[in-house]
């Protein structure tokens, strides 16, 4: 499976689709945007729209696709958004009930799902600058934390900010702030650098989503508003049904990286 990574986006699709491909999607075709998943019954669609119009750091829309619809005919319209991801969440009442390979026996007409842009995607520019991600070094999940920020609400929807973070050499901060800014439709720049505990995060060991990474001497932690959101929001808002991805198991689109960069 590592010569996946030389796949198209298509091919990584259908290698996940079938199984070949069941983990995170950190380095998965590599030049082409993923995207975070996020699918509500239409009652809830409208309020989760305007959450995301208020939170665009988090929430950074690339696509909303039409109810009962399977195929984002914007980012990849050759997949079906039931099967195209290595693992979903299913959230019930705000509580996680099941982790899925595939949710074609969840579908319903009325399903109406948002993409957004995924942090993975200004990784590949990172990495061409120099500047070193310590989750594919590892062969990890990148690591995230529910911080002590409120995002703004939207009808049902409120809770806090989620972030992810990357060491990064304190000579290079700078450059990743630089990077990363050009990619506003995919998180765009650091929300916070430097001391965890400024937002509320007590131990960078212990993440609440994904995996623990090694911070070497002279990195300063950088963290990145997250996709991941949506998920702690649904667990404050507890709508009846929300399904979304697995934290670090994105949607992997036919996009190139550059597409939604703004220089």
């Amino acid at each position: 499976m590592g010569t996946i990574r030389k796949f198209t986006p298509a091919e990584a699709r259908m290698a996940i689709r079938t199984g070949e491909w069941e983990g995170p999607t950190a380095g998965l075709a590599m030049g082409y945007a993923q995207a975070n998943l996020v699918i509500l019954p239409q009652r809830d669609a409208f309020d989760f729209l305007l959450f995301c119009q208020r939170n665009p750091k988090p929430c950074p829309l690339l696509e909303v696709v039409e109810p009962g619809e399977v195929r984002p005919e914007f980012l990849a319209p050759g997949a079906d958004l039931r099967t195209d991801l290595p693992r979903y969440r299913v959230y019930r009442d705000g509580r996680l009930a099941d982790s899925p390979r595939e949710i074609g026996r969840l579908w319903e007409e009325d399903f109406v799902t948002f993409l957004l842009g995924c942090s993975f995607s200004f990784e590949e520019a990172m990495l061409r600058a120099g500047i070193p991600l310590r989750h594919i070094e590892e062969g990890k999940n990148v690591s995230m934390y529910t911080t002590t920020v409120p995002c703004r609400s939207a009808g049902v929807f409120a809770g806090p900010l989620v972030v992810s973070m990357r060491p990064v050499p304190m000579s290079l901060v700078a450059r990743a702030v630089q990077i990363t800014s050009r990619y506003a439709s995919v998180h765009g720049a650091p929300v916070h650098i430097g001391d965890p505990a400024a937002i509320g995060i007590q131990d960078l060991r212990r993440p609440d989503f994904g995996e623990p990474v090694t911070i070497r001497e002279g990195e300063v932690p950088l963290f990145w508003a997250c996709g991941v959101t949506p998920q702690a929001v649904v667990m404050e808002a507890k709508p009846a049904l929300c399904i979304t991805h697995e934290p670090g198991h994105m949607f992997i689109t036919d996009r190139l990286n550059e597409e939604l960069s703004t220089l």
